[in-house]
């Protein structure tokens, strides 16, 4: 191996771990939806709603969804009891959703399992978290 490619086949290692760590051995998403008993995208629709009431408009572009398929989702956390509908206080047009109670309680909750973190990152020595804690904070500032 090339020295100049040393630092990048060990940059794909890292990243071929991190995948691993987050989406393969530790993935919470299946996790979270079988505790809740809603699609995990339901949870995510909830958890933006709970975190800031939003125009459907704003909430589909935020998630990357369509209108009509996250009418149907927000129908339902209507339905559960989790969200509810307001006129928009200036555009007559539009409804704002938000969290009701219940609904900030199942957010809360879901966030509570997304934030768990993995029994191997807790296993490790306070000295290699710390230095994971600097390298990720690193890597997750913008700029």
């Amino acid at each position: 191996m090339a020295a100049d490619s040393a630092p990048e086949a060990a940059a794909e290692r890292v990243w071929r771990n991190l995948r691993a760590l987050v989406l393969e051995r530790n993935e919470r998403r299946k996790e979270t939806a079988e505790a809740l008993g809603m699609s995990f995208f339901r949870i995510k629709a909830l958890r933006r709603i709970a975190a800031k009431p939003s125009r459907l408009s704003e909430l589909a572009t935020e998630l990357a969804s369509d209108r009509p398929y996250l009418t149907l989702v927000v129908d339902d956390l209507v339905k559960r009891g989790l969200a509810e509908r307001h006129p928009h206080p200036t555009d007559r047009r539009c409804k704002i959703v938000s969290a009701t109670p219940a609904g900030h309680a199942v957010a809360d909750r879901a966030n509570a399992i997304l934030g768990s973190p993995p029994p191997a990152l807790l296993a490790l020595p306070p000295a290699d978290l710390a230095a994971l804690d600097r390298i990720t904070a690193v890597l997750t500032t913008d700029g």
